[in-house]
């Protein structure tokens, strides 16, 4: 397939690069600053667009058969939360105005429910650090529930993806829906190599259309 890859210069949204080209899709790597992507490869396209700018990324996106959403407006900013609703809403936009359905979002692990009606983001020792952006990614999920035109998937990672596991691709995993998947020692987690993988392996089969899923080992 011909995929666009936004935010393709971070954390999830390189590994997003590198599992697609491992499976032979043509990519196109949308970042501000694509060279900071430490990756050359025939099928790879490097493209620098500001996701500000709506008309710009609507050219770069059309023609595309599916998008990847992984944008983040980064650490150190005053106002993650306004940003990252501005950000992600005219990516949505920009998404629908290029003609392409198929639009997959990695998003956070903070709108899991972990008890009833009480998400993971509004438990008392949720890190304040983490706050702004956990619930920016819960409102946009809330926001793509209402989204009619495209055909969206919004993959929640495990409670905790970046202990212990990065740096590994194991290639299985277990799914669920709204609440965390735990492993027989109570613990949820996954490598950010195998949200790569999960949500290419939704890209390819179709599973969770217009709906979440959260993946965890």
């Amino acid at each position: 397939m011909k995929i666009a890859i936004i935010g393709a210069t971070g954390f999830v949204g390189s590994h997003l690069v590198k599992e697609a080209l491992l499976r032979n899709h043509t990519v196109t790597a949308i970042a501000r600053n694509p060279g900071k992507l430490d990756i050359e490869h025939p099928n790879l396209i490097k493209a620098a667009v500001d996701v500000y700018d709506k008309d710009k990324l609507v050219k770069i996106l059309k023609g595309q058969d599916a998008i990847l959403n992984a944008y983040s407006p980064g650490v150190g900013h005053e106002d993650l939360y306004a940003l990252s609703m501005k950000g992600t809403a005219i990516i949505q936009q920009a998404v629908k105005e290029a003609g392409v359905k198929r639009f997959l979002v990695t998003g956070g692990a903070g709108s899991l429910e972990i008890a009833p009606g009480q998400q993971l983001v509004d438990s008392p020792d949720f890190p304040a650090a983490w706050k702004p952006t956990a619930l920016a990614a819960r409102d946009n999920l809330n926001e793509l529930r209402k989204e009619k035109e495209l055909d969206w998937t919004y993959l929640s990672p495990a409670i905790e993806m970046h202990h212990g596991t990065a740096g590994v691709r194991v290639g299985k995993y277990r799914t669920g829906r709204d609440q965390p998947v735990f492993d027989e020692k109570g613990v949820s987690r996954i490598s950010v190599e195998d949200i790569a993988v999960a949500l290419l392996d939704e890209l390819e089969n179709n599973k969770f259309i217009k709906q979440r899923f959260t993946v965890a080992y």
